[in-house]
């Protein structure tokens, strides 16, 4: 990433920051472990990508940043809430270096005192995940009707970018989740590399997608989503949130756990169907594809095991192929950008692409 381009997100995400800590919001959050819950993804970290591509997305089209910025503030308290769900359903116990939601309320010195260190702290942490999640939902959709409320944004942009966010979006984000968890329990060869892109579109795309078309929605103050401009700039995102995944499943296996802030290998001991998995086994002999059967969804998998299936992964070509894939995605992304003009917005779109398979972290 250029220091342009991450001055220029790092600008966004403070614009997001500063908007969604405000006291008129934090006050309607009580008792305070609610409070703390809700907020606690926020100060923790995080990259805030969705709201940064959304603003970009605004500003290409010739749209004022500032009228979509409750918006992309929804966006990501949208994003937030399905990762505190995805944290109880994958039993993480860290996120970003810092404990899941439900694993904080689990271990807080106040949850032990009122319900001791047992299952019933462990159940009072993911109810108040649970209970995170729907709070978190429901100030998003809150945070969209800002946008005429207080923006003066034309009410039929807002009523369709709501339906849209609410229904087809949260219905594919589901529809990935759940997949993903049937998957896991699928012997790997009864699937193939494109089912589980389809998957991880589901859970990941499908959010990019919103975040492109809703910032040229806003930008342009137009309602019709299948807008040439618009549909070019969902198409954009949704290609490059495709590759987004595809290289977090690679920074899951080979990455460095103290950019991630949670421990590589994970994926392996979960049993995730991953296209590097995949790949990997049908590249595999006979010994090495039941050494890949026996690891995958191991929770007590020594790490050397864990370790010398990662090695397969990269020996077998799995992460290669992957990396192929990812690549294929944004070349295919950035032909929708060509139309657009020539601005500041345009090239950080593009910088954002290729950051989606440069990262790191």
């Amino acid at each position: 990433m250029s220091d342009r381009l991450f001055a220029a997100i790092e600008e966004r995400v403070a614009w997001v920051q500063e908007y969604v800590l405000s006291p008129r919001y934090l006050d309607l959050f009580s008792p305070e472990d609610m409070r703390e819950a809700v907020t606690c993804y926020f100060e923790s970290g995080g990259k805030r990508l969705r709201p940064a591509v959304m603003l970009f997305c605004c500003g290409a089209v010739g749209g004022d940043e500032e009228k979509a910025i409750s918006a992309a503030a929804a966006v990501e308290i949208f994003h937030t809430w399905t990762l505190v769900h995805d944290d109880i359903i994958d039993r993480d116990p860290m996120r970003r270096g810092s404990p899941t939601v439900h694993e904080r309320f689990r271990v807080k010195p106040s949850t032990i005192a009122r319900f001791g260190d047992g299952g019933d702290a462990a159940h009072y942490g993911i109810s108040i995940a649970v209970l995170t999640g729907d709070v978190q939902h429901g100030w998003g959709i809150s945070l969209m009707t800002e946008l005429t409320r207080k923006f003066g944004i034309s009410a039929d942009v807002t009523l369709t970018l709501i339906n849209e966010l609410d229904t087809r979006v949260l219905c594919t984000l589901v529809e990935g989740e759940v997949l993903d968890v049937q998957y896991s329990k699928e012997p790997i060869e009864n699937l193939t590399s494109e089912q589980i892109e389809n998957m991880l579109w589901k859970k990941t795309g499908a959010l990019y997608e919103f975040a492109g078309a809703s910032g040229a929605s806003i930008g342009m103050n137009e309602p019709d989503l299948n807008h040439p401009t618009i549909r070019t700039l969902e198409q954009f995102t949704s290609a490059c949130g495709a590759a987004f995944q595809l290289q977090d499943d690679i920074l899951g296996i080979v990455g460095d756990e103290k950019l991630l802030g949670k421990p590589v290998g994970a994926d392996i001991r979960e049993g995730k169907r991953t296209v590097i998995a995949r790949e990997s086994w049908l590249r595999a002999d006979a010994k090495q594809r039941k050494l890949i059967d026996e690891t995958l969804g191991n929770l007590d998998a020594p790490q050397d095991q864990i370790d010398e299936v990662t090695k397969l992964f990269i020996d077998l070509g799995g992460i290669e192929e992957t990396a192929r894939r990812a690549t294929a995605h944004v070349e295919r992304g950035l032909k929708y950008l060509e139309p657009l003009p020539e601005t500041k917005y345009k090239d950080w779109l593009s910088e954002w692409a290729h950051f989606m398979i440069d990262r790191k972290f």
